[in-house]
């Protein structure tokens, strides 16, 4: 199913400038760029939807869509996690990142990266491999894709998103706790337990395995929500694009249409940072103040009389900015992976992009 990349023509087509001034890409570039994708694409073979091995390359997807752009916004969760328990450790995001820069240098920004990479990179295989399994399989369940339109479909774009979500939460679970730990236990944890295992060691050691998934049904309650918000909003809002746009998606190149990908995923971002915030809060305050066996129910009313209401938004501004970002990229990078494997970009027609 090889997918030839948009002819240097129709690149430049896109561009507001004279034509002698677009895009001055020599053809031999572009044959190069093209041979190497056709490289790719001869040795991965044809790739049918709803067979393994297109759930093997959307598993690949997710962990490259998901670990390294999470890790990247490293900072601004440490900051927001540190916020979150600890209202007034700074007095603004800005003034965070200082303090942490002028304590530890730009290394202290990306504590508890290593987490970060292993623990959202399992749980982005999940997510979206999981995501393309389960949406087929309800698709089917409803009668096939003639059948599932309307509300129909949103409902399984839903369903899809939250069966896949459960799963990967559970692989996020461990690492997220040793992450969130890292990041606020100030300063012992942070300076002394960088290394992932004597951090496993540490917590297992005074609390047992169960202390690594403590946080477990409020991460559910997160990310849950956050996933279907993310993925249905995400599909709808592309196909709205698409229906706005003057020409079917089908006729636009692939940069176009990745560049949809990316906006249709940060407006999605947007979306899920206000949904899932509360639980976000509540996660990174189970994880370091539940008690040693304590009810989930009775730590989530402990919290809650010590933060109340207003409490559970403690860092939304920056977290609908780390969200937002991520989303986009995140679809803009699985997005371009499937591309660059003769597959359609997510949301609107399921149709391949042909050459222009």
């Amino acid at each position: 199913m090889s997918s030839p990349l948009p002819t240097i023509d129709a690149l430049r087509s896109t561009l507001p400038l004279p034509a002698s001034q677009k895009f001055p890409i020599s053809a031999s570039l572009e044959r190069k760029v093209k041979q190497e994708m056709s490289w790719i694409q001869s040795k991965v073979g044809p790739i049918q939807p709803g067979t393994s091995k297109y759930y093997g390359i959307c598993t690949l997807g997710g962990i490259l869509a998901c670990g390294p752009t999470h890790t990247f916004v490293t900072p601004l969760d440490l900051i927001k996690c540190r916020r979150q328990v600890d209202p007034k450790i700074y007095t603004s995001n800005l003034q965070g990142f200082r303090a942490i820069l002028s304590k530890g240098g730009v290394s202290s920004l990306y504590t508890g990266g290593a987490p970060t990479l292993l623990g959202y990179s399992a749980q982005g295989a999940f997510k979206y491999g999981g995501y393309e399994f389960f949406k087929n399989f309800y698709t089917g369940l409803f009668g096939g894709e003639e059948a599932v339109t309307g509300a129909k479909r949103t409902g399984v774009y839903l369903m899809a998103s939250a069966s896949a979500e459960f799963f990967a939460d559970i692989a996020l679970c461990p690492l997220e706790a040793l992450k969130v730990r890292v990041q606020t236990s100030l300063p012992e944890m942070a300076k002394n337990e960088k290394r992932l295992g004597s951090l496993v060691g540490s917590v297992v050691s005074k609390e047992g395995w169960g202390g690594l998934y403590k946080g477990l049904v409020p991460l559910w309650g997160r990310q849950i929500p956050y996933t279907m918000m993310k993925f249905a909003s995400f599909e709808e809002t592309v196909s709205l694009i698409y229906k706005n746009l003057p020409k079917p998606k089908e006729e636009y190149n692939r940069l176009q249409q990745t560049g949809v990908s990316f906006l249709g995923g940060y407006i999605a971002g947007i979306l899920c940072a206000v949904v899932s915030h509360p639980a976000d809060v509540l996660v990174s305050k189970l994880n370091m103040d539940r008690q040693k066996g304590e009810s989930f129910g009775g730590a989530v009313g402990r919290i809650y009389g010590k933060i109340g209401f207003g409490g559970l938004w403690n860092g939304l501004p920056v977290r609908i900015v780390m969200i937002g970002t991520l989303t986009g990229l995140q679809w803009l990078i699985y997005d371009s992976f499937k591309v660059s494997l003769g597959l359609a970009t997510t949301g609107g027609s399921e149709k391949k992009v042909e050459e222009k």
